[in-house]
């Protein structure tokens, strides 16, 4: 999967959780400042991608890494290829 293809579903996953147009969504939006996402929603967030990529449980170490959608397209995209 491209790194293209991951940011269109986590744009469309990110817009469907916070009532948000996938055009407002950015690589560089971040999930506290721009989307406005606190710790319970980064949670259900998270939960949200596991189901999409079917991945393993997302390690928590690596969450705090996730600060902006760009950063999730880059995990995501090392963890699917």
């Amino acid at each position: 999967m491209t790194p293209e293809e991951i940011f269109s579903r986590m744009q469309a996953l990110i817009a469907e959780q916070f009532a948000l147009n996938e055009s407002e969504i950015t690589m560089a939006s971040s999930f506290m400042d721009d989307i406005g996402a606190d710790s319970v929603d980064l949670v259900e967030l998270v939960m949200a991608m596991e189901e999409e990529f079917e991945l393993d449980e997302i390690e928590e170490d690596d969450l705090t890494q996730l600060k902006t959608v760009g950063d999730c397209v880059k995990y995501l995209s090392n963890k699917l290829n």
